[in-house]
């Protein structure tokens, strides 16, 4: 049996689609930063 591995997507194409530049140019991606930026960035959710 051999392994199949997934379809590796390029990080550059990833950013591209999905980055910061990518988000803040268009309104609803400033709303997704902006509604991130309000959670802030969880650490240690481990319970």
């Amino acid at each position: 049996m051999a392994m199949h591995y997934p379809r590796r997507t390029s990080t550059i194409k990833k950013k591209r689609s999905m980055g910061f530049r990518a988000r803040m140019r268009t309104k609803s991606g400033r709303k997704i930063i902006n509604r991130r930026r309000r959670i802030g960035r969880r650490i240690s959710m481990k319970r």
